[in-house]
């Protein structure tokens, strides 16, 4: 017996999709939409309780509310900022 939860698909790719595509996220990670071109990024979920990334996720909120169109996570900055604040949470 299983249950269905809102807005969680099951995709499944061709193998030349697949090559090009990633669409595992493995556990104890989550995807998140970045940038102007929409990047998809992969990030431990323990991120979420980092000051830095809960200040992303209030501008996500402020933006977009809780209902997306793109159905993901979606944080409204630019990809190097981004990249520099997920950066710094690696201890890089």
């Amino acid at each position: 017996m299983g249950f269905h939860l809102p807005g969680i698909r099951r995709v499944s790719f061709s193998a030349n999709q697949a090559s090009t595509k990633v669409v595992d996220v493995p556990k104890g990670y989550l995807a998140v939409y970045v940038g102007e071109k929409i990047k998809r990024f992969v990030i431990p979920i323990s991120y979420l309780n980092q000051p830095e990334f809960q200040d992303l996720l209030s501008q996500a909120e402020d933006e977009f509310g809780y209902d997306h169109a793109m159905g993901g996570l979606t944080i409204p900055c630019r990809e190097d900022v981004f990249l520099s604040i997920t950066s710094s949470l690696n201890g890089c």
